[in-house]
């Protein structure tokens, strides 16, 4: 056979092995995680520092502007990756909302409210009164247990560190006497989406009030939390399919992430029960979720066990592909902070100061 028919032979095999694959049909669900910046009602809780939220707050807090928070942020959700998916997000991992009640009108939103979200939340032990959660729409994702995890941290992992560097945040969330740092508990979901067993754990660590450096250990320790929770689903079922997500306040390359939970960045490098970062990429190419002093950082990262990636058998759920969701809408177009995330801020309600993140989950039909 001469060399002309080789060539041709060729091209013909791969046109027909290109279209037997685009012949595959794959079911797709949009895994997403969004730091909601504030979600505050409006009433007064005397359990909590919210009073910067209340009408007569800093922030004039009034009905009408959360109306408008919740109207945004809506907006957000419902698209979150229908540049691949139709659907808005099966899964959203959120934090730094207030109570259930302010999920329970976020959910009834227009444009949230066909999808008929379900709700796991629980209220954590932040002085500020912010906590995590889990949306998810109950045609698909059907949790069978879920808990909070305390993350149990105490002023002593600062070595050295003198109290009069201490923030008046950090002072807000610590115990005089017993020297523990309240933050936001751990949230692990697991649950059937679409029948298929998946665990979800949503984080949002201790911020770096006080300084990067000085507060590094709290999130340390947070790391090590979620590494052990990550094991002990692993110890029941080497298979697990684990995603981890959440606002880290620390970015893919911090010891937090790239020690304690020993996240991987590039696939090839994920071994066995290992951890896979698809953001850490994103991060080194200049990608961001939030802006401080014109430099970017992803802290919103979605993480997986390798269960959901280590091979292309699409017969049960597989990760695809990630991304950051940042339209213009959601963008600052004039001032100071051109191009930062569109925030609250007193005179209006915004977005959030972080730009939310996704991944998608694809299985062959």
């Amino acid at each position: 056979m001469n060399l002309h028919r080789l060539i041709t032979l060729f091209i013909v095999i791969s046109s027909f092995l290109t279209a037997k694959a685009q012949d595959k049909k794959f079911q797709i669900h949009t895994v997403a995680f969004y730091n909601l910046e504030n979600l505050f009602d409006t009433i007064n809780d005397p359990r909590i520092n919210d009073e910067e939220f209340t009408p007569s707050g800093s922030f004039n807090w009034t009905g009408k502007k959360y109306k408008k928070k919740l109207e945004n942020l809506s907006r957000v959700i419902a698209e979150i990756g229908t540049g691949e998916n139709p659907n808005s997000p099966t899964l959203i991992g959120a934090s730094e909302i207030e109570n259930r009640d302010v999920l329970e009108d976020l959910v009834k939103q227009p444009k949230l409210a066909g999808k008929d979200y379900g709700i796991v939340h629980f209220d954590s032990p932040d002085r500020r009164g912010i906590d995590v959660a889990l949306l998810y729409q109950k045609k698909h994702f059907t949790p069978t247990s879920y808990k909070n995890i305390p993350l149990m941290i105490t002023t002593d992992l600062q070595k050295g560190a003198k109290t009069e560097d201490e923030s008046a945040e950090e002072k807000a969330n610590v115990d005089t006497k017993s020297k523990r740092v309240y933050t936001r508990d751990q949230l692990l979901v697991t649950g059937l989406l679409d029948g298929e067993e998946v665990s979800v754990i949503v984080n949002h660590w201790p911020s770096r009030s006080g300084g990067e450096k000085r507060s590094s250990p709290y999130r340390e320790a947070a790391g090590r939390l979620t590494k052990k929770i990550v094991d002990s689903l692993q110890a029941i079922n080497p298979n697990a399919k684990v995603i981890i997500m959440g606002d880290f306040n620390d970015g893919s390359t911090n010891k937090s992430i790239k020690v304690e939970i020993g996240a991987a960045g590039k696939r090839e490098k994920v071994k066995a029960k290992g951890i896979y970062n698809p953001f850490e990429e994103m991060a080194a190419k200049g990608m961001g979720t939030l802006a401080y002093r014109d430099a970017w950082d992803i802290f919103d990262i979605i993480m997986m066990s390798d269960a959901l990636m280590r091979d292309k058998d699409y017969s049960s759920w597989k990760y695809w592909k990630a991304g950051i969701y940042n339209k213009p809408f959601m963008i600052t177009t004039t001032g100071q902070y051109k191009g930062y995330p569109l925030r609250n801020t007193q005179n209006q309600p915004g977005f959030s100061d972080h730009f939310p993140v996704y991944i998608y989950l694809i299985k062959q039909q």
